[in-house]
Parts: C-alpha cells; sequence; structure tokens
C-alpha cells in the first residue's frame, strides 16, 4: 500500500500537504468522476486543517449535502498513515455503521475515484454478536428452538469442532440474521451478564475473532458511540486485568452525529446489578473446599442480595413512554443497600485470608473479586452527597439495578478532550440559536474550535413542512385518519417517526385495527435487523418505515422516501436520566427539553431531502404544537425560506 496518496516532502508540514492534495481532491479529482464542486465541502476541508494541524477539537456543524463525510475521511485517512495510528470513526448507532462501509458508501467511493486501498474494518459492540452459550441455551429452550437449532448448524465448521483458521472468517453478527426479531434476537446476542473470561468458547466466538481483526486495522476503524465509549470507561480496568484495551491507540477521533455522544456517554458509565447473576458468580465459591466462615458469609450475601432487589421490585414503578422503571428511595432501601455493603465486605476480608491457602482456583477467585469490586463501587455511589442516577429494567434475569455516575463531564474531560489529538463532531445539528454552548456544556468542553455551513439545497422549492393549526390538539383516532390520509396522498413511501417504542407499538396496534391501512406495507423498528428493514423500505417503493432510533442518519434519496411524519415531537422521556438533568437545570424545559427536542427535530427534518432531484413533505403532529413559544421556536429551526404550513 501507497504511504500517502500524494509525494510527501518531510521537509515540509505534513498537515499543509495533506490539505493541498485534499484540496485538489474536491476541486478536480472528484469533479473529474463527476460529482460537484461545493463551497461548502471546501470550506469545511479547510477548518478541519486547522483542527488536525493543532490537535484541537472541533466541532463541524455542517448542512445536509455538503459531503462532509467525504471531508473528515480524507483527513482521517491522510493523518493515520502519517502518524501509523488508525483512525476511529464513531457513528450514533450501528445502523449508521452499516450505511458508511455499504458498497455504494464513502469509503468505496472514495477508494475507487481515488485509486486509493483504504483499510476500513468494524468494531462492533458485543450486543451485536451471538453468544455461543445463550444460543446453545436457546436451542434447549421451547420458543423457537428449530430456528435456533437451524442458525446452530449454520455457524462455521470451525466453531463446532478444531479447524484450523487460514484467515480471518467473520461470522455471528447481528446483520447476518436479518428476519430475527429483537425479542429472538436478545435470546442468542451477548448481553453484559456473560462471563466471558471463563468462557470455554471465547476464543471460537465471532465477537472475539472480529475484535482481533479490527485491532490491526491501517486506515481506520469503525465503531459506534458506544463502544468507544465503552473503551474509554474500561481502558484502565483491561490494563490491570492484562487485557488489550477494546480499541488500538488511534491518531484522530470522528464522532459522527456528535450530538448523541453525551447520551452514549452515560449509557456507557453505568453499572448493572442483578440477583440471579450475582448469585451464579458467588456460589462458585461454594463449590470450593473453603472454610466456614467464608461459607456463611455467602449465604448471608445471598440472602440479602434477594431481599434488596425484591425491595427495589417493590418500590419501583413503570415510566411512560420508556422501558425503565422508576426507584422510590426511602431511608429503608438505603439502609439495606448498606447492609449488603457490609455483607460483601466480610466475603472480601474472607477471600484475602482464603486466597493464602490456595484452596481456591486462582482464576474462579479474580472473577468473583473483580464481581465484589464492581458492586460495591456501583453501591458506594449512593453514599455520595451527588447522588447517582438510577433506575430499573427488567427482562427474563429478572429485575436488574442499573446505576449511572454523573461525572460524565469529568471522564469525556480527563479521558477524551485531554488527549493531544484532532477530534472532529460532526453533525447537521450541533448548534442552538446559532450558538455551540449547549453541546460545550453537556460534554464539559472548554476551548474548541467551530464553523457552521449550510446546506447547499433550496429548501425552500423542494420541500413543504405541515402541522396542525395553532391551539388545535388531535385525539388518537384524528392521528390515525389523517396518517392514512397522507400516506393515501404520498402512495405511502413514508418514513413514520416515533419518539419512543411505546408510541411506536401503539400505533402498530391501532394501524392493524384499520382495514384501509391493509392497502400499505409497514416495517416496524424492531421486527428486524435495522440495516435490513431499511434496505427493503428503499427498494420496496410504495412501503411505509416506522422507526424510533432513524431521526439521525438515514440516507434514503430518491422517491421511496418522500414523506417524513413525525408522531410526536421529540421531547426527552421522562425516565430518571432526564429527570436527573432537569433537577439541576434552573430552567428544565428552557435548559434541557427544548435544545433537545430542537437538535432531534432538525435530524429529522433532514432525513427527507438527500440530493437536489428530492422532494416532498414533512409533517409534524404533537401536543406541545397548541404552545405559542414552541411552535415559534419550531419555526425558527426550518431551513431558510421554509415555512410552517397548516394541514
Amino acid at each position: 500500500m501507497n504511504n500517502y496518496p500524494f509525494e510527501f516532502d518531510p521537509k515540509e508540514p505534513f498537515i499543509q500537504q495533506a490539505s493541498d492534495w485534499i484540496a485538489d481532491v474536491f476541486y478536480e479529482k472528484l469533479p473529474e468522476a463527476g460529482f460537484e464542486i461545493r463551497d461548502e465541502q471546501i470550506y469545511m476541508a479547510f477548518q478541519l486543517e486547522r483542527a488536525f494541524a493543532e490537535k484541537q477539537t472541533i466541532f463541524a456543524e455542517a448542512g445536509v449535502g455538503t459531503g462532509k463525510t467525504l471531508v473528515y475521511l480524507l483527513y482521517a485517512i491522510s493523518y493515520a498513515r502519517y502518524t501509523r495510528k488508525p483512525a476511529i470513526i464513531a457513528c450514533a448507532d450501528e445502523s449508521l455503521i452499516e450505511q458508511l462501509v455499504k458498497p455504494e458508501g464513502d469509503i468505496a467511493k472514495l477508494a475507487r475515484h481515488l485509486n486509493l486501498t483504504i483499510d476500513a474494518r468494524l468494531g462492533k459492540s458485543a450486543d451485536q454478536y451471538i453468544c455461543l452459550n445463550k444460543l446453545d441455551d436457546a436451542r434447549a429452550g421451547f420458543d423457537d428452538a428449530e430456528l435456533f437449532d437451524n442458525i446452530y448448524r449454520e455457524l462455521p465448521s470451525f466453531v463446532q469442532k478444531p479447524d484450523s483458521m487460514q484467515s480471518f472468517y467473520p461470522y455471528g453478527n447481528r446483520k447476518d440474521y436479518p428476519s430475527l426479531n429483537d425479542e429472538q434476537w436478545d435470546q442468542l446476542g451477548w448481553d453484559v451478564f456473560q462471563d466471558c473470561l471463563v468462557c470455554e468458547q471465547r476464543h471460537r466466538c465471532g465477537q472475539t475473532l472480529s475484535r482481533d481483526h479490527y485491532r490491526k486495522a491501517v486506515d481506520v476503524i469503525i465503531c459506534s458511540h458506544d463502544f468507544y465509549m465503552e473503551h474509554v470507561w474500561t481502558f484502565e480496568a483491561r490494563k490491570r486485568e492484562g487485557q488489550l484495551p477494546l480499541l488500538p491507540d488511534h491518531s484522530s477521533v470522528v464522532f459522527d452525529e456528535g450530538h448523541l455522544l453525551e447520551t452514549a456517554a452515560q449509557q456507557a458509565l453505568t453499572y448493572k446489578l442483578n440477583h440471579k447473576v450475582f448469585e451464579s458468580i458467588i456460589t462458585r465459591l461454594l463449590q470450593e473446599e473453603i472454610r466456614e466462615s467464608l461459607a456463611v458469609a455467602v449465604e448471608d450475601a445471598i440472602t440479602q442480595s434477594e431481599y434488596l432487589f425484591h425491595l427495589i421490585d417493590r418500590d419501583s414503578k413503570k415510566v411512560p413512554a420508556s422501558d425503565r422503571k422508576e426507584i422510590k428511595w426511602s431511608p429503608e432501601l438505603l439502609r439495606e443497600i448498606n447492609r449488603l455493603q457490609d455483607t460483601l465486605s466480610i466475603i472480601e476480608e474472607e477471600l484475602v485470608f482464603e486466597s493464602g491457602l490456595y484452596t481456591i482456583d486462582t482464576y474462579q477467585l479474580k472473577i468473583v473479586e473483580e464481581h465484589l469490586e464492581m458492586i460495591q463501587f456501583a453501591l458506594s455511589l449512593f453514599k455520595r452527597e451527588d447522588k447517582p442516577i438510577s433506575w430499573v429494567t427488567q427482562d427474563k434475569e429478572g429485575i436488574s439495578l442499573v446505576i449511572m455516575p454523573k461525572w460524565v463531564k469529568e471522564v469525556l474531560k480527563e479521558q477524551v478532550f485531554s488527549r493531544k489529538m484532532p477530534i472532529v463532531f460532526s453533525s447537521a445539528t450541533l448548534s442552538v440559536n446559532g450558538s455551540f454552548d449547549y453541546m460545550k456544556d453537556i460534554l464539559g468542553l472548554g476551548s474548541s474550535l467551530s464553523f457552521s455551513v449550510p446546506s447547499p439545497y433550496e429548501y425552500e422549492e423542494k420541500m413543504s413542512v405541515r402541522a396542525p393549526q395553532a391551539g388545535y390538539l388531535m385525539t388518537l383516532n384524528e392521528k390515525i385518519e389523517k396518517t392514512y390520509q397522507l400516506l393515501k396522498q404520498a402512495g405511502g413511501r413514508t418514513l413514520i417517526l416515533f419518539p419512543s417504542m411505546e408510541h411506536l407499538e401503539q400505533f402498530k396496534a391501532e394501524a392493524e385495527n384499520q382495514a384501509e391501512y391493509a392497502n400499505y406495507r409497514f416495517l416496524y423498528e424492531g421486527s428486524g435487523e435495522i440495516s435490513f428493514l431499511i434496505e427493503k423500505f428503499q427498494n420496496d417503493e410504495e412501503s411505509v418505515l416506522c422507526a424510533v432510533t432513524l431521526w439521525e442518519g438515514l440516507d434514503i434519496p430518491g422517491p421511496s422516501l418522500s414523506q417524513v411524519l413525525m408522531w410526536e415531537l421529540p421531547f426527552p422521556p421522562n425516565d430518571p436520566l432526564f429527570s436527573a438533568r432537569r433537577d439541576d437545570a434552573s430552567s428544565p424545559f428552557e435548559q434541557v427539553d427544548m435544545p433537545y427536542m430542537l437538535l432531534r427535530l432538525r435530524q429529522g427534518i433532514g432525513r427527507l431531502i438527500r440530493t437536489r432531484e428530492d422532494s416532498g413533505t414533512i409533517v409534524i403532529f404533537g401536543e406541545k404544537l397548541s404552545d405559542d413559544t414552541v411552535r415559534e421556536q419550531i419555526k425558527q429551526i426550518l431551513p431558510e425560506n421554509v415555512t410552517l404550513e397548516t394541514l
């Protein structure tokens, strides 16, 4: 592989030479291949030159159609080759990763038109891979046992017998099983309670093999925001345990759809406690020849844990439009947390003595000690004056207590922004009312570079935005009826965006009871692998795609997406995470709810026009549209010269 795609003079600054070559790409090479010259794209290129030259963080707000992905890829790849370290491109979710690396995606375009060989590898999150142990359990179950058995039989031969591998062979990716719905995937996909360190199949695991593969990337590793933050959060712990970090040392980071990083960071910095998992790990000690005092302490801890989770279940309630339950904290609950900690401390003291007797397998002892350390630290957060954010989830493993520290800003500042390297936040929506202060505040970022360039598209000729008349509140039946009329006018060809799965499921139930809705093919998020559903929507022109996570990044040019309907304004959910943010704000609605909603609404609007030839309609439903202040702010974020019309 040629190290640089241009003649490099070691006597001159590298970034200046790379920037000159990138200018030639946009002014000459790509136009020769049929691309148009875009002033906004070239302006962005010169802004990124400074960020890479000075190794600074930059907010790169560029509207739809500017070609921002090509710009940051060229800088990231060039700089990776100069530093001999790959660049990290962190996308908002797994579906955006797939769009970046698809055969007609931007990486393939650059490789083809610039005659480059680009080594780009995927670093997907663990939950995107089959867990072989869970697959075994699913095959032995009652639900879909034959389906899971067929999946097992189709695995590569080296998974089931010790065949040698001549080269990397990817398998077990969620994308390989597009027809599985989310509930079926949950039965065999990896989850946080899987104990990979003691798994006998880990060296044949698709996740492990893929991790070994992407670590060797030369140019680019593409991962999700969640995965990058998990890398940051586990970096020191993995080093202590003698493990490699999730991602190798890298030269730069691009956070595509960067306005979503703070949410991903908070999700990564969580502890998930579950009684069944705790019991399964701690009872390993009882299988060894241990002293009676340790055995008694283990039994006491199991009893105390079981009682604590009983209280948590009793004192938690479902949060509307959220998959979380809110805990009603009481002195009794906090007291029982302290009692569990005291019991775990006794076990830890006993293990110190027991380890000197060498009666417990060293590896098993290490696993138990690490789990106890994690639980102790997570529970200790409740003793801090600045209490953690916490909530309850429920699945087939029973209830789990999720604990999230509030110091996300500190972690980002110390472990991401303190590194002397270029960091690019790229999105069409990074500013609120022309200011980047909201993003800087939620990320805890001090100094940074920033710029904003508009979309080159003439929206006033291509887009109409419509909403119910001011002051009018639509009933559910009216929304269902109006939606059918809108689908009929557009001939399907509609993306319906929901703020939560609860809203989507409500719509699905209502639609299935409407005879006229049978005229359209509906694709529902959760009914299959997301990139598979996107592909079906794009190829089946008259279909309707209903989604919760596709407000950002979805790129469907052409007539298949001619209408975007927003079922409700995308305000943040009323769950413990956002409740904590509101509690910390002096004006919660203005400081938390409105900025979040406006950024997401702008993203949703951006799904409609993807090329100069596209046109269509945006329809916005939502109770808050009756609020004059909200309605006025929505008008302000519409593309220039586009007005809010009445339905």
